[in-house]
């Protein structure tokens, strides 16, 4: 499965991130775990639990976008070269699928264990950048890596995306089996909830709301009123939270029960979900033929419709045959 968590900067996305993260690898059996940090805040190794020295040596993905675009492409003929691939290129025959859990030149070069579990950063925002680019060229890393990921039972990628509704300035929000939206109990959380539903209604994206921080009853009226079914689940204010926020990364045993329980209840969700590798293809397509109209053909040179393979479907049948 792959699971995005999205919120308004503040509620909390990636505290629950890690804190799912640490549960799925606390299961007997363990499952597979990619976390990947898209956000432009780069805090999920930290709230895993890396020192800042772990953190500040971490590689990044968009620091690595050439040889990624490299390996990925593999020997498909419709992408000329890496400088051909942008980064909404859906995969075809020829290109090179990856599992969450494997070895790959991309793993090797940009991915580091974190107290039992792999994670991927996209990089912070550098000194560089400032005035001459957005962070979705950076985010552009991950949205290839999904495109090109076959994930089976039992493997999960987790990643921490950009707050508000940011993900909609590319197709990556259409990458996941399930998003959680984590919102606070406030008017302004509930908005960044709206916005980002009124987005993605059109293109069926599975989401799914987690509360968070909340003190007591009037907290989770306020949120069923405002959400309705789409609440799935809540955490409440949590002694364990503020000791990691303090740097004091307890174990995922010591959460509070009730905490526990609605981590159990995101992963019952996920696990209940079933995979649509045409659907999950035919997003991929589309947000590619509106980037190469917006500006990748002019940047190309050529028309990159033709990238597109138009019989290809990704899933396990076409890693199998890979």
């Amino acid at each position: 499965m792959k699971i995005a968590f999205v919120g308004k900067g503040g509620s909390g996305k990636t505290t629950l991130a890690s804190l799912f993260l640490r549960h799925l690898a606390a299961e007997h059996p363990a499952p597979a775990l990619l976390a990947v940090d898209a956000d432009i805040n780069q805090h999920l190794a930290a709230a895993l639990g890396a020192a800042e020295p772990e953190t500040l040596a971490m590689p990044t993905l968009g620091g690595h976008l050439t040889p990624i675009k490299d390996y990925l492409r593999g020997d498909n003929p419709r992408v000329l070269s890496a400088a051909d691939m942008v980064k909404t290129t859906p995969p075809g025959r020829g290109s090179r699928l990856v599992r969450i859990a494997e070895d790959n030149p991309v793993y090797r070069d940009c991915v580091r264990e974190i107290d039992g579990i792999r994670v991927a950063v996209t990089g912070p925002f550098g000194e560089a950048d400032l005035g001459v680019a957005c962070y979705h060229s950076k985010v552009g890393a991950v949205e290839l890596l999904l495109n090109h990921m076959v994930d089976g039972a039992g493997e999960y990628a987790v990643v921490d995306m950009t707050a508000g509704a940011d993900s909609f300035a590319s197709g990556l929000f259409t990458r996941f089996d399930v998003t959680f939206l984590v919102c606070e109990p406030t008017v302004r959380s509930v908005g960044v909830y709206r916005q980002y539903l009124g987005y993605a209604r059109d293109f069926g994206v599975r989401v799914a709301v987690v509360g968070n921080k909340i003190s007591d009853g009037d907290d989770l009226d306020f949120l069923r009123e405002q959400v309705g079914d789409d609440l799935l689940t809540w955490v409440g204010r949590s002694a364990h939270v503020r000791a990691a926020e303090r740097g004091v990364v307890r174990p995922i045993d010591a959460l509070e029960p009730e905490n526990r329980a609605a981590l159990r209840a995101m992963r019952s969700l996920v696990d209940g979900v079933e995979k649509d590798w045409p659907t999950y293809q035919r997003h991929a397509v589309d947000f590619h033929l509106r980037n190469a109209r917006a500006w990748a053909n002019d940047r190309a040179g050529r028309d990159l419709a033709d990238q597109v393979d138009p019989d290809f479907v990704p899933g396990p049948v076409a890693l199998a045959a890979r």
